[in-house]
């Protein structure tokens, strides 16, 4: 939608170029196997959801600005801090504590970081065997948890204080996981072959 209003504004910004590859390659093929009778059938990327847990913010005040950097330089956009709903004694978590970092992203930033994950960040996990299609779920989402943030080349390894994990969450319009898992494997999203990969 922003994409469609920017080409209607007389915008000079380039079209994403796996947005471009949805419209001129991979929507045709995803007609023809799925028998679409309309283009306005073919699914698309929603939102794409990256989380990064932060218990570790309890011990170290600091963790929480260096985390807030890098999911900042990896999503190209500043990620919101949330807090803890109730408190939890055993956890010394008490209620409206920060826990965690989340950002969403949608339009021109979602099909750019999307572009960037399966072929720059991806490729760089060197175990990796494919990623599991048992990740996704009813309605075309997919799940994605990465070890660390130092697989993105917008971080640099020497200036991170620890390595941190990250949960990506990748969300299409497709009615079913067929059709969801469809449309990512053909915008180059690396799924395994086997049936027993090494998992992301």
């Amino acid at each position: 939608m922003a994409d469609q209003k920017a080409e209607q504004n007389g915008s000079q910004r380039p079209l994403p170029r796996l947005l471009a590859t949805l419209r001129n390659e991979v929507g045709p093929q995803m007609i023809q196997e799925f028998g679409y009778t309309s283009p306005m059938q073919v699914p698309s990327l929603e939102k794409i959801v990256m989380n990064i847990g932060m218990g570790e913010a309890l011990q170290n005040a600091r963790a929480m600005e260096a985390a807030t950097a890098d999911l900042t330089a990896i999503s190209g956009q500043k990620p919101l801090v949330t807090r803890a709903k109730r408190s939890i004694a055993q956890f010394k978590i008490r209620d409206g504590m920060p826990i965690g970092l989340t950002v969403t992203l949608r339009g021109s930033r979602m099909w750019e970081f999307y572009d960037r994950l399966v072929n720059s960040a991806l490729p760089r996990i060197r175990e990796l065997q494919g990623v599991s299609r048992t990740r996704s779920t009813a309605g075309g989402i997919t799940l994605l948890g990465l070890r660390d943030q130092v697989i993105f080349p917008e971080i640099d390894y020497n200036a991170i204080d620890r390595l941190r994990g990250l949960q990506v969450v990748i969300v299409t319009t497709a009615p079913n996981d067929q059709e969801g898992l469809r449309l990512l494997e053909l915008l180059g999203m690396p799924f395994a072959r086997t049936r027993d990969p090494m998992l992301v």
